[in-house]
């Protein structure tokens, strides 16, 4: 038996699920764990993932 392919095709919504909050700005940010410090800056680095859309962004102490 071969896998199962859907007949119809998604709805808009189903299509952009969670990405409506993210494209207005209220991103969820989580921790992305591994190499706290930067070396060039000499400093410790934070660095955040988007749950939803996978956006990036850097926090520096």
């Amino acid at each position: 038996m071969g896998d199962v392919v859907p007949f119809r095709k998604p709805t808009a919504s189903e299509r952009h699920k969670g990405k409506t909050l993210c494209r207005s700005g209220f991103h969820r940010w989580e921790v992305v764990k591994g190499n706290p410090f930067d070396v060039k800056t000499g400093k410790l680095v934070t660095r955040y993932r988007c749950a939803r859309c996978g956006a990036t962004r850097v926090e520096t102490r």
